[in-house]
């Protein structure tokens, strides 16, 4: 899908206006989370918000289900899912809850923030204190469970995302591009002539990221944040998507202030 067309599916005025009621209904533990685990608020509230539309949507398929058929008749990923469906069952044990009652995605992934069952027993965290991790139904352990994930996969406080590219050399095509991960000095971009709304260390890591607008390509610079953002959904429009989205649910939630 191109980007001007998967943005308008998930940084809509409805999303950012519901970000920031879940950003008031649940204040104090996004505080907390931001203060443990260094990721901003608005990031956290953008990834529950673009994933579930802040819990609303949870998923509708039995999770055995998905996984099993994904596991047996998937051959491109079949280990993948096999690994999962394995994480899944012994997750069912641990947290005493029947498998065949859970329900989420189509692949799999479960409760608020969508975790698959290898991330939920790798980074859920119980951070209501009440010896039970709960994903399903429990916001406070959801946004603790989220900052910790991304605190984990490398997410580095107070550091930039990601900067518009202002202005892109005629030979574009033949600069040097990246998925996701940081591959290039930003030093070599700007002797070819690319210059960025802000002003960044020439030896930083940059990805050079191309998106598909309306009206012609669109060019952005992905920072190390912006490549931990994939890490949820290893995509850079999912990454941009929510990025944007939690943009808006900042300013809005300021200017409420």
């Amino acid at each position: 899908m191109p980007w001007y067309r998967y943005k308008k599916i998930f940084v809509t005025d409805d999303r950012a206006r519901a970000g920031v009621d879940y950003w008031h209904k649940h204040a104090d533990t996004l505080a907390d989370a931001e203060r443990e685990f260094g990721v901003p608020t608005e990031i956290i509230v953008a990834i529950i918000g673009v994933e579930t539309r802040y819990g609303a949507y949870t998923g509708k398929y039995r999770v055995v289900d998905a996984l099993a058929t994904l596991a047996f008749h998937y051959p491109k990923r079949a280990d993948f899912f096999r690994s999962e469906l394995k994480e899944f069952l012994i997750l069912a044990r641990q947290q005493d809850v029947d498998p065949l009652s859970i329900k989420g995605s189509y692949a799999g992934a479960m409760g608020i923030p969508q975790f698959i069952a290898s991330s939920y027993r790798n980074y859920a965290i119980d951070f209501d204190d009440d010896n039970r991790v709960d994903l399903w139904a429990n916001d406070i352990d959801a946004i603790g469970s989220v900052a910790n994930y991304f605190r984990r996969h490398g997410w580095q406080p107070g550091e930039p995302v990601i900067f518009a590219v202002t202005d892109m050399p005629s030979n574009y095509t033949e600069l040097e591009r990246s998925e996701l991960k940081p591959n290039i000095d930003y030093a070599q971009l700007q002797q070819s002539g690319v210059e960025i709304d802000g002003t960044l260390d020439p030896d930083t890591r940059v990805a050079l990221l191309e998106f598909e607008g309306e009206n012609g390509p669109i060019f952005r610079l992905g920072l190390d944040n912006f490549y931990v953002i994939t890490r949820y959904n290893h995509s850079r429009l999912y990454a941009l998507a929510v990025y944007l989205l939690a943009q808006e649910i900042r300013e809005r939630y300021e200017n409420l202030m």
